[in-house]
């Protein structure tokens, strides 16, 4: 209900804003707000941080390319004995990102096919599409929407693997804890959000989340558990002395786990209420930290409802630099969903970065670390949870004005327990190598 409470205020907030704003598009320009808009603070905008360089700020443009690429597994079944064995894959990419004085439009759509050398019952076609949106409706307000969907049988099988890992300054929504090799899965998160800046610092804004993850054969996945979630948030936020943001937040989630087939699912429901303070050092340079209680309740019919209390806490850190970018996120937060049964303490910690070694050589590096506690007593023995520890490395070298060449190495290790379909061989190693070809159009202002 709060959602859908959520959904609606913003719904019936653009309406009227729109109905409000100049049609021909031009404002007053001693409106102070028009002048120097707010930022959303990191710790309640939902969107990952970036990890250009500095000097990869074009926009206006159309980018298109092709990435053929190899790679070499030491398990891709999954089963008691591991299977090593190579495949191979395409993908066509097609990126647009347009900015007007008003609105900025960044799409990103990349199909591909995976086939295996061998064992050709694995093969399968990819699809990864990322669209967000975002739009200034008069001078105060701005809306912005934002979609990612995956439907793939391993999240590091993509174009660019380091991309895999995404870093957010915000509590992470449910995403994938249990990575199980080579098993078919669809993966969406779509995020709304509206804000209101009714003073020259202050600001307001409520959102709402979806989140879904769905495995088609549940043969490949015995353990796990599909899932999908709903969420909408409430923030104030406050500038101070041009570099600092603080606010607060109220937070609601609704998390469904479920297997096919069977009538019992889990819920968890948690509600959070939090503080956050950010500063900007730099346009580039940023830190965030936020925390406060956070109160959920799990239940599995027949069984009673369990419910306990929590701190919240979140923190990162932003930096793009002419030739270095990094970003790390630190997150201890209740969750469920990710293809596991129950809620749990959840501990996650995320980092990504690229460094420029050289004119013609840049390598990309990302690792995720994700740790979860069951808190419901009487789910512990069936799902007591584990970790996952994954990472990427990868180097980059351009092999004329279009063509450019990258190599890496992935390795996953992970323990559950009660998930059968990773308990045998829970890790895996891939090496990976791709050649793409990628240009880029300019678009007419």
């Amino acid at each position: 209900m709060f959602t859908r409470a959520c959904l609606g205020l913003l719904l019936f907030v653009s309406i009227a804003a729109w109905s409000q704003s100049d049609t021909n598009g031009a404002e007053a320009d001693a409106n102070p707000v028009d002048t120097a808009p707010l930022r959303t603070p990191p710790p309640v905008s939902g969107a990952a941080y970036s990890t250009a360089f500095a000097s990869e700020t074009q926009s206006n443009n159309l980018r298109a390319g092709l990435t053929v690429g190899t790679a070499y597994s030491n398990n891709v079944s999954g089963g008691d004995t591991p299977v090593s064995e190579a495949s191979y894959t395409i993908w066509p990419t097609l990126a647009l990102d347009a900015t007007t004085t008003r609105q900025h439009w960044d799409l990103n759509y990349a199909p591909g096919f995976t086939f295996y050398q061998r064992t050709s019952s694995l093969n399968q076609g990819n699809q990864n599409v990322a669209a967000d949106f975002q739009y200034r409706l008069s001078p105060q307000v701005a809306v912005s929407l934002r979609d990612s969907f995956q439907k793939t049988s391993n999240p590091f099988n993509q174009p660019n693997p380091v991309s895999a890992t995404s870093v957010s300054g915000s509590a992470p929504p449910p995403g994938v804890a249990v990575i199980a090799p080579t098993a078919n899965q669809l993966h969406n998160v779509a995020n709304a959000e509206l804000t209101y800046q009714f003073s020259a610092d202050g600001m307001l804004g409520i959102s709402g989340t979806f989140t879904n993850l769905y495995y088609p054969n549940p043969a490949e996945v015995s353990g796990l558990y599909n899932s999908s979630s709903t969420g909408g948030s409430v923030f104030y936020s406050r500038r101070l002395l041009t570099k600092y943001y603080v606010g607060a937040s109220y937070q609601y989630q609704n998390v469904s786990a479920y297997q096919a087939g069977a009538h019992a699912s889990t819920q968890t429901q948690s509600q959070t209420i939090f503080g956050f303070f950010t500063v900007s050092l730099k346009p580039t340079l940023s830190l965030s930290v936020s925390g406060g209680p956070q109160h959920s309740d799990t239940t599995q019919p027949p069984l009673p409802v369990s419910r306990s209390w929590s701190p919240m806490l979140t923190a990162s850190f932003s930096w793009r630099g002419q030739r270095t970018s990094l970003a790390a996120s630190y997150a201890r937060i209740v969750t469920g969903g990710g293809g596991l049964v129950g809620a749990y303490h959840s501990n996650i910690a995320n980092v990504s970065g690229r460094w420029q070694l050289s004119r013609t050589w840049n390598v990309g590096l990302s690792a995720s670390y994700s740790a979860y506690n069951n808190l419901s007593p009487l789910l512990l023995v069936a799902s007591p949870g584990g970790h996952t520890l994954s990472g990427s490395l990868a180097f980059s070298h351009p092999l004329g004005e279009h063509l450019s060449l990258q190599l890496g190495y992935t390795r996953v290790q992970q323990s559950y327990g009660g998930v059968t379909a990773i308990s045998a061989v829970p890790d895996t190693n891939r090496e990976f190598l791709s050649i793409s070809y990628q240009f880029t159009r300019p678009l007419k202002r």
